[in-house]
């Protein structure tokens, strides 16, 4: 014999574990994280109901005053979830029902639904959060590039395969970082213009059969247009994906530079010299000298990228419409990337400027490494129309032999040379010695590489001068969006209160 369940079922909801477990979490991320998102979309919904005709111009003005009211009697902070409501959304209105009654109370939401409020407030939270980390990658790029600019000359050893390879300058290097910088914070800009679409008016899935101003709403609330199709609004998440793919990349990619300090910041390679400011003692070993900021920088960047991998993580093979997994719980889950990011992003701002090249430790493992070898090799092609394979034999052997006298190319290179020329040419070189030295030496080295993209100061300068033009281009759209968002809460206040006017 079967039953229906639901005659005999006198459960009261919300069950006690659920509430504990999903609702009350749920409540303290709403209120902690999209107080503000609920406060300006009740307004900015209300107002274009008015607007429309969808709500007299009188009840328009009843439900406008006593949002005035919740929002001043009641401080998200203090709130403790009870279960008498389900939500944050349900408690803001049944304040309004309290205050203005059921009918006129019911009416705010008219052709809305929490589908498209909820994915409103997670654009709106995440545009905030993208802003503040884009201002903290642009100060991190002025730091960087001013460090460039001020390192443009100081020669380091340029490692491959964890081996020294070739000498350049600390700006070149720190420019390749640059340059990286400058596409992650690009993409973290395409990622906000997804953010920056407008969800509300698609209601629960296909808009409403009310006369709705969705324009009128994005608009008010500071987006750049309505999102256009009402099931994307409420079903796509790319503007999610797309945010925290970003943020992977950004801290992904500076976790490489971090890593780099680490090592050359050790006491074997000691390439950079950082100051005590940044720099704490051992409890037991008075001799040390712990750079350990650059640790911190390092696992914060992989805590920041392992946070943004994991929001994409939850958005895999979900169902492609609305549903939990993109929404509250998982939204503030992620914003913990953006409050590590933050923390990376200003330390690595402040200590890149602070840090300083040792030059006689550079100069040290240029000779010991003949990481100027290459050069030698190229200037044979050119000065003595070798092969490069035939240039590239004399030099190997050239600094076997400098290695295995431990002495340096510039002090000891040029006998054995001139033996593995005439070894490999069948004659001798034209270089005398002084002019070797010269080939051979660092500062030639980078002054010779004068191409596009290398560091010679010509080309440094050319680059330098193309990354302060990407920072103002980033200034000027950061101060273009902060404008719009400017006029767009002040025309919502002045437009709000005018119904509060309104009798």
């Amino acid at each position: 014999m079967t039953t229906d369940p639901s005659r005999s079922d006198t459960s009261v909801f919300p069950d006690p574990v659920y509430k504990e477990t999903v609702l009350a979490p749920l409540f303290d991320h709403a209120k902690d994280d999209h107080a503000e998102g609920f406060r300006r979309i009740d307004r900015a919904h209300l107002v274009m109901l008015e607007r429309t005709g969808i709500l007299p111009r009188d009840v328009a003005g009843q439900i406008a005053r006593a949002l005035v009211e919740i929002d001043a009697g009641i401080d998200p902070e203090g709130l403790v979830y009870t279960g008498e409501v389900e939500d944050y959304f349900f408690l803001r209105e049944a304040e309004l029902k309290t205050r203005v009654g059921p009918d006129t109370g019911g009416r705010l939401h008219t052709a809305r639904s929490r589908n498209d409020i909820d994915h409103t407030l997670f654009k709106m939270a995440l545009k905030g959060r993208i802003d503040a980390l884009l201002g903290e990658g642009r100060a991190l790029l002025a730091a960087l590039t001013d460090t460039a600019e001020r390192e443009a000359e100081t020669l380091i050893v340029a490692y491959t395969h964890g081996q020294p390879a070739q000498p350049t300058t600390f700006g070149h290097y720190l420019g390749a970082a640059i340059e990286v910088l400058i596409r992650d914070l690009e993409r973290l800009e395409a990622a906000r213009e997804a953010c920056d679409l407008c969800s509300m008016g698609a209601a629960a899935i296909t808009t409403s059969g009310f006369p709705l101003d969705r324009a009128l709403v994005a608009d008010l609330l500071g987006f750049a247009a309505p999102q256009r199709n009402s099931y994307s609004c409420i079903a796509a998440v790319d503007y999610t994906t797309a945010t925290y793919g970003a943020v992977e990349l950004l801290f992904l990619h500076l976790g490489r530079l971090v890593q780099d300090l680490q090592v050359w910041s050790s006491f074997e390679v000691a390439q950079i010299y950082v100051p005590n400011a940044f720099v704490q003692i051992s409890s037991i070993m008075p001799q040390k000298r712990n750079p350990v900021p650059i640790e911190h920088m390092r696992h914060l960047a992989s805590q920041a990228v392992g946070k943004a991998r994991m929001m994409k993580d939850i958005m895999h093979n979900t169902p492609f419409t609305d549903m939990n997994d993109s929404e509250g719980e998982s939204q503030s889950a992620g914003y913990g990337a953006f409050e590590t990011g933050s923390r990376v992003l200003r330390l690595l701002a402040a200590l890149v400027p602070s840090l300083a090249i040792n030059g006689d430790r550079v100069a040290a493992n240029i000779d010991r490494a003949c990481i100027t070898i290459t050069e030698l090799a190229d200037t044979l092609v050119r000065r003595e129309g070798l092969s490069f394979r035939q240039a590239h034999e004399i030099a190997a052997d050239t600094a076997r032999a400098v290695v295995a006298a431990g002495t340096s190319l510039a002090e000891g290179g040029f006998e054995p040379f001139s033996q593995a020329f005439q070894s490999h040419a069948g004659r001798a070189s034209a270089l005398d010695a002084q002019t070797f030295r010269e080939i051979v030496s660092p500062e030639y080295f980078v002054a010779v590489r004068d191409r596009f993209g290398g560091p010679a100061p010509a080309a440094m300068a050319e680059a330098l001068a193309s990354y302060r033009e990407a920072l103002s281009g980033f200034t000027a759209r950061a101060e273009a969006l902060q404008a719009q968002d400017t006029r767009a809460a002040a025309a919502l206040e002045a437009a709000f209160n005018d119904l509060t006017e309104a009798r």
